[in-house]
């Protein structure tokens, strides 16, 4: 048995009295019904979250929730019901709910097979009780009093460290049961100056699947800084230009662009539905040469980083534009066999009370051959978009709005001045053609993304190498 295993089956069977050969009859009563697939998701989420504000810790929240959910499958179809109590008269109870979904049937079982990767991706240790609570609220006065020395300007720091440690367990009808043991903190700081009487603002934040034990004075440092730094830059930025010009995306954040207007439009619902820009495009050219991109759910602490999806199904690097072509869909079970594909192991859901769906883990665009600079030199009018803000995107043509937090208007191959109040208007399939130089400095994000979708969030992350994209559409305030 697997550590993991081991662990989600004293947090979440045993204190209900739940054996594996319990559950196993639960699916096998189902799929004896006509329904052709089903799962039990087990979880137990505990996080805390600390808040410092006007140089008082302000909050403090701790909590702990445990369900299960049921899910029945046939066809297109599909049943779901879900329970706060974790017993085996409540998982009957939501079992009989949506098996109506199912015909008459014939007898079935099911074999257990445990499933799971051969390595570890994250910690399985609790990152709640990696130091003291006197710990954290040190970490949080320490990261203002770091913010505030940075510069005289700074007016007011705000400072969030948040926590979550989740335990899993599926078992599916077709006899697979696998496990996860998930960590993930996060530390956010807001800083605020003045100066002349006009106010800015700035953040930063980062994180991980590990503990506090690895916000070292470095990474406390980084982000305070940071905040700072963005504010500061703010209080001399002009007016933003409008107009179409070449904009230069840097490395990292700004690979929410990418995620926004090109990766839900890669999520196989989406495409099963026929509903995407790049429905039925497999094989076709998609983006400019050069252009590769991966949905990577293997990578070693990453917050958008997952052992084994919520449907049991290991992650994997997914190539989904290869220099340019398309080459596939992010799946999920239910997608994948009715459009006839591979799982890719990005079937998520928010929590138990979810039902799962495909969704991204950490998608990112590989690195090309050009030096950053030399990209940015190469602008006689435009725009270099350091950090993005909110964005908005429509699945079915692609368009997308973004707001850019930190930018420079680019003259003569040389950054003149920071620019503020800048949009990017554009649309997704249309800008990976346009993409005409490719940095060699793909970057991961520090660990901040979360991504929505039919009012779930789960944590993501993204990257990409500093890029260079002809006429964009840039909205002002100039």
């Amino acid at each position: 048995m697997s550590a993991s295993l081991a662990t989600a089956q004293s947090l979440l069977l045993t204190p209900a009295n739940l054996s594996l050969d319990q559950l196993a009859s639960t699916l096998g009563d189902l799929t004896s019904r006509g329904v052709e697939y089903a799962d039990l998701y087990f979880e137990h989420h505990k996080s805390e979250s600390w808040s410092l504000e006007e140089s008082i810790v302000k909050s403090g929240s701790f909590s702990i929730e445990s369900g299960v959910g049921v899910r029945a499958i046939t066809g297109e179809q599909t049943a779901f019901a879900y329970s706060g109590d974790i017993g085996l008269a409540s998982i009957t109870a939501a079992a009989n709910t949506v098996a109506a979904i199912g015909r008459a049937g014939q007898s079935a079982s099911v074999a257990v097979k445990p499933t799971g990767r051969g390595s570890t991706l994250y910690t399985a240790a609790d990152p709640l009780a990696s130091i003291s609570d006197e710990a954290k609220i040190a970490l949080l006065r320490e990261t203002e009093r770091i913010a505030r020395a940075r510069d005289p300007r700074v007016t007011q720091v705000m400072v969030n460290l948040a926590c979550e440690h989740v335990v899993m367990l599926v078992m599916r009808s077709d006899g697979v049961i696998a496990s996860d043991v998930r960590p993930l903190c996060r530390l956010n700081v807001t800083a605020i100056v003045e100066s002349n009487g006009k106010r800015e603002q700035g953040r930063s934040g980062g994180g991980g699947r590990y503990g506090f034990e690895r916000f070292d004075a470095a990474f406390i440092a980084k982000r305070a800084y940071e905040a700072v730094d963005m504010a500061i830059l703010q209080l001399d930025a002009r007016p933003a230009p409008s107009g179409v010009m070449p904009v230069v995306c840097g490395p990292g954040w700004p690979g929410v662009l990418l995620h926004e207007a090109v990766g839900h439009g890669l999520e196989g619902d989406f495409n099963r539905k026929g509903s995407s820009a790049f429905s039925g495009r497999i094989g076709e050219r998609v983006a400019a040469p050069g252009v590769t991109v991966l949905d990577d759910g293997t990578l070693t602490d990453r917050r958008g980083s997952l052992t084994v999806d919520d449907e049991g199904t290991p992650t994997n690097a997914t190539v989904l534009i290869e220099d340019g072509i398309l080459k596939g869909y992010i799946q999920d079970t239910m997608n994948a066999r009715l459009m006839g594909h591979a799982p890719t192991g990005n079937g998520r859901r928010e929590s138990y009370a979810h039902l799962p769906m495909p969704r991204m883990t950490n998608t990112y665009m590989l690195g090309g051959k050009q030096d950053p600079q030399e990209i940015i030199a190469s602008v006689e009018n435009g725009i270099y978009a350091v950090n993005f803000g909110g964005g908005q995107v429509d699945i079915t043509n692609g368009k997308f709005v973004f707001t850019m937090d930190e930018a420079w208007k680019v003259e003569n191959g040389k950054l003149m001045y920071p620019i503020k109040g800048a949009t990017l208007i554009g649309n997704g399939p249309d800008a990976l053609t346009k993409i005409t130089m490719i940095g060699n400095d793909m970057a991961l994000d520090e660990g901040i993304g979360v991504c929505g979708k039919e009012g779930q969030s789960v944590p993501v992350g993204i990257g990409q190498p500093t890029l260079r994209i002809e006429g964009l559409t840039v909205g002002g305030t100039a």
